[in-house]
């Protein structure tokens, strides 16, 4: 009897070995919410209230798909002065922000997968980071895809084939 009452546990640990971290909280290293070049990054306020930028502005025409870095749940979508807003809440407390991206598929405490599209961008995309009101700077969150080296024989053989893209993280 007893050993039958240990299988939901054992199958409980197997599935969390199995199930890769960020599903489990933000993490910290995320592959970009979207393949374009940063046109303004982070830059902290001297003050609350004064200039800065609370997040990275990534350089994308209309229509670029963006993807969320990390699983969570949607604490905010919607509209404020005429800017589209898709916010997400991750495990560990952060919440990642996404600004001018179409924001009509999601609503509050909708699930949100890494990876998932989370909308389409309605010109340069702002991607924020907060602990609570606090801003992050995201920056040293997005990892970069490293390609491995591949030798191709110049006798004529065929190539080894290409091994995937590893995501390389800031720190």
């Amino acid at each position: 009897m007893r050993s039958r009452s240990c299988w939901p546990l054992i199958a409980f640990v197997v599935v969390a070995a199995l199930v890769p971290g960020q599903i489990a909280s933000a993490g910290t290293c995320w592959r970009a919410p979207v393949e374009a070049p940063v046109s303004d990054p982070y830059r902290e306020p001297a003050c609350r209230w004064c200039p800065g930028n609370r997040g990275i502005e990534y350089r994308t025409p209309v229509g670029v798909a963006v993807s969320a870095v990390a699983t969570g749940r949607v604490s905010f979508a919607g509209v404020v002065v005429d800017t589209h807003y898709v916010v997400v809440r991750h495990a560990d407390g952060l919440r990642t922000t996404y600004a001018n991206v179409s924001s009509d598929r999601w609503s509050v405490g909708d699930f949100v997968i890494r990876g998932t599209r989370v909308g389409f961008t309605l010109g340069r995309l702002h991607f924020g980071l907060r602990r609570g009101d606090t801003y992050i700077d995201p920056t040293p969150f997005i990892g970069r895809l490293v390609f491995a080296p591949r030798l191709i024989p110049v006798n004529g053989d065929r190539p080894a084939p290409a091994r995937p893209p590893v995501l390389r993280c800031n720190g």
